[in-house]
């Protein structure tokens, strides 16, 4: 969809709206940051299920040591028993706990990884790759790229909200079990324990240079690649096969030093497990009789060693490999995200009339520098208040034609103006373009429908009711409801981009097969809505009602263009009456 804010540099909508940002561990970590603070309810979950979650890890030391010296060493085998039942009933509790943890970061991560996507794609196509003239498979190939590092930011962001938050609960249950069970012995494991978390700290600056270095390296591998597959039969009438080789063997070979430098940090992992995980075992074995002068028994030994063994070993082991992979990979996506999506200059917005129109001048338009025009010389004035349906067989260049209006797409030749001003400068405010598969992002329902808009909830429920979306408002929970866009079918993600649209002040909308998953009837309440609702409507015609009833009706066939109204149309334009005669039958088994 376009319209809307667009942003000057890389900048996100929502909770991640928060200025400029730059393409360093600051930046990344200020996203990050801001995703987390923008959903106290969720974080609120994640604590209140940690803390039943890491219950065992402050229980296991005393169960223990109460089972073997209140219990099997005293000859009171039901006691000890009951201890070891005790835990298992523990370890059922946190089971659960740990599967509603998971579910709660998935409600943080869903949201940051859609408003992340957003951020991405909008600056991959502001930037400077995308605005090439002619050459959109360059920003397709952009977009692609950013969408793998959203991915991976995604995959990461849960991994380490899981990791640190485990870590944090788990250490310290753990310790104040050990504090509690005997005072003495948490001077031999936690002072090594800390040394171990911050020796790990200092090498995570190093990890992150390495990070990157390998994910630039591997960015840069796969675009040298899809550059020289694109052109293998110019490579091979050039003769240049010997140095082609050459630059991508190059390529690959940093990838691997870089892929090797990275791997040579396993052994700061190592030493810091060692630290901070089995230098407080052995203390405790050599040292536990000197600190308690002799007095302890067997289970409170054992006990200590299973807080470390069983709670503190495997959180440090989880927060070096949890972080020192994921967590780095998260910093380091983003900021190649972040960098890559930021424009070198970006164009300045040019404000448009209150009653635009859009004038097609000699439009030429083609994708690809050898592929046949889509649109070729196009001549076409669409008067500000209008409603133009555009209608042509598949591939004759209807949603090609919708881009260009946009501004999404650049012409090879001549120009589109809307109010004056080229298309693509024009503010994005000015017009609305909603596309076949409409798209719904992780929010309220109000949220969803006022995206364009600063709509009060009123005037959106009248929106709502006007295009015939108020019952499906209803179903699923009001405007404050949460917004799961799995639960909704393509027809009911139209309505809502519908909706949207509508509530727009865009004063051109264009509608490319926007309406095709709704009924007639409802398609045709949505066309009379926006006739209603006033300015410029162009209709991409899913169907032959829509196209009788527009005022004008845009006939493309590749070079022949033709426009004209329904009546017209059929005594002029031999292709149109064979489209109506395709129509024809399904409106009659639709009607």
């Amino acid at each position: 969809m376009s319209g809307g804010p667009t942003p000057s540099g890389p900048t996100t909508s929502g909770p991640l709206n928060s200025g400029p940002l730059n393409s360093g561990p600051l930046g990344a970590g200020k996203v990050v940051w801001a995703a987390l603070r923008s959903r106290p309810r969720e974080l609120a979950r994640i604590m209140a299920w940690s803390l039943a979650e890491v219950a065992p890890a402050f229980l296991i030391g005393h169960a223990i040591a109460r089972a073997i010296d209140d219990g099997f060493a005293a000859g009171r085998v039901d006691t000890g028993l009951l201890w070891l039942a005790a835990l298992g009933l523990v370890w059922l509790v946190a089971a659960v706990a740990a599967r509603q943890v998971v579910l709660a970061v998935a409600a943080v991560a869903e949201p940051f990884r859609d408003e992340l996507l957003t951020l991405a794609v909008r600056g991959a196509l502001c930037g400077g790759e995308a605005r090439v003239v002619g050459a959109p498979e360059v920003a397709s190939v952009a977009v692609a790229r950013v969408n793998q590092q959203v991915e991976l930011a995604r995959d990461a962001f849960a991994a380490v909200v899981t990791v640190v938050r485990g870590f944090a609960f788990t250490a310290a249950g753990a310790v104040l079990g050990l504090v509690t069970l005997h005072p003495a012995l948490a001077v031999l494991v936690v002072p090594p324990f800390v040394l171990g978390v911050a020796l790990f700290t200092a090498s995570l600056p190093a990890l992150y240079r390495r990070q990157r270095a390998y994910l630039e390296a591997d960015e840069a591998t796969a675009q040298t690649l899809t550059t020289v597959t694109g052109g293998l039969r110019d490579i091979t009438a050039c003769g240049a096969e010997d140095r082609v080789a050459t630059m991508t063997g190059g390529r690959i070979a940093e990838q691997a030093r870089a892929a090797r430098r990275l791997a040579g940090m396993t052994a700061l992992r190592s030493a810091t497990l060692g630290v901070g995980a089995w230098t407080p075992v052995a203390l405790i074995l050599v040292g536990s009789p000197w600190v308690a002068g002799g007095t302890l028994g067997a289970g409170v030994i054992i006990g200590a060693l299973a807080y470390v063994t069983q709670s503190l070993a495997p959180a440090l082991g989880g927060l070096v490999e949890g972080v020192g992979v994921s967590g780095v990979r998260l910093l380091a996506s983003l900021g190649r995200i972040l960098h890559t999506t930021a424009p070198p200059s970006a164009p300045e917005r040019v404000s448009v009339p209150s009653t635009p129109d859009v004038i097609f001048a000699g439009t030429g338009f083609a994708y690809g520098t050898r592929a046949e025009p889509v649109v070729d010389a196009l001549d076409l004035v669409i008067e500000e208040g209008e409603h133009l349906a555009v209608v042509g067989p598949s591939g004759a260049g209807k949603s090609t034609l919708a881009a260009l209006a946009a501004g999404m797409l650049r012409p090879d030749a001549g120009e589109v103006r809307v109010g004056g001003v080229p298309a693509h400068l024009a503010d994005p405010a000015a017009r609305v373009l909603i596309p076949q598969e409409a798209y719904v992002f992780r929010a309220t329902v109000g949220e969803n429908l006022a995206y364009l808009s600063d709509a009060p909830g009123g005037d959106v429920l009248a929106a709502a009711g006007e295009l015939g979306a108020g019952e499906l408002v209803d179903r699923l929970g009001g405007l404050e409801a949460d917004l799961d866009p799995g639960v909704l079918s393509a027809g009911e993600r139209q309505l809502i981009a519908l909706v949207r649209a509508y509530l727009a002040p865009a004063r051109l909308v264009i509608l490319d097969e926007a309406t095709c998953h709704l009924d007639p009837a409802a398609e045709a309440r949505v066309e009379q809505a926006f006739v209603r609702r006033g300015g410029t409507l162009v209709v991409v015609a899913h169907r032959l009602t829509s196209a009788r009833r527009a005022g004008r009706i845009l006939l493309l066939d590749g070079a022949r263009v033709k426009t004209g109204t329904h009546d017209e149309l059929i005594a002029t334009a031999p292709l149109y009456a064979d489209l109506v005669g395709h129509w024809e039958p399904e409106e009659a088994q639709l009607s």
